[in-house]
């Protein structure tokens, strides 16, 4: 939509396009390889995948800073506190309300967005009653869904990783090969990653599990695996959509 005018979107909203897909990222270290806005620009393409995909839906400006605060030990990170990013899910709710859209769906594409997505929705759902708010919430599954993709190319969880390891780069080569540093790639912390140990990342921050920034091991990221990546989990997401709609008919 941004690349849009407003007389073609509201044709679109007119022939049936009232389905919008928001992504929320990131402006956060990916360690000394990947640049800072990686879950932005990963979630901004899943977004439009999954627009596509559905075929009557709209995708709109992707929300670039999410709340990162265990990644601020790293310079570049910017970190929303939880209240701005509902601050901010609340005003893109007003607004497209106000268009015709009936399903308004949210996908993070960082872990750190889940919970203040969480309870915006539930909010918002009591406010918007005639409409869908919809956030794809479940972080867990859609790392899930990037380690089984992983595992099909021999890759264990471990290597794939939850944080610019080999899924998360081979991703970003795909999309913008040219802001990889491909001489830096390094394993970061490769071991389970846990309830204890995610409660180690939320509370001390990432560099308590990883020094340089990174869980996993990206040193056999790869454009082609990045390209499947992208679009399976696409699929995906899609699939999970598909069922959450229908569920509310």
């Amino acid at each position: 939509m941004e690349e849009m005018n407003w007389v073609d979107i509201g044709d679109a909203i007119e022939r049936g396009f009232t389905t919008v897909i928001i992504g929320i990222g990131s402006t956060e270290q990916h360690g000394p390889h990947l640049p800072t806005h990686t879950d932005t620009i990963i979630g901004d393409i899943l977004a439009n995948k999954i627009a596509l995909k559905l075929g009557n839906a709209l995708q709109a400006q992707t929300i670039r800073v999410g709340c990162s605060d265990h990644h601020l030990s790293f310079p570049g990170t910017i970190s929303l506190e939880k209240d701005t990013l509902k601050a901010i899910i609340f005003d893109y709710v007003r607004s497209l309300s106000k268009h015709g859209f009936q399903n308004i769906i949210f996908i993070p594409s960082h872990g750190g967005n889940v919970k203040a997505i969480q309870e915006a929705v539930k909010e918002l759902q009591s406010d918007y009653q005639d409409i869908n708010i919809i956030g794809h919430t479940n972080i867990l599954k859609f790392i899930m869904y990037e380690w089984q993709i992983a595992n099909e190319f021999g890759i264990t969880n471990e290597e794939a990783g939850a944080h610019a390891g080999e899924v998360e780069t081979s991703q970003v080569l795909a999309i913008a090969e040219n802001q990889v540093r491909k001489e830096r790639f390094k394993p970061g912390y490769v071991g389970i990653l846990g309830p204890e140990e995610e409660k180690l990342l939320y509370e001390k921050g990432i560099s308590a599990l990883s020094e340089i920034g990174v869980i996993g091991d990206p040193t056999h990221a790869d454009i082609e695996k990045g390209k499947i990546y992208i679009e399976k989990l696409a699929e995906n997401l899609t699939n999970d959509i598909k069922e959450i709609l229908n569920s509310k008919k």
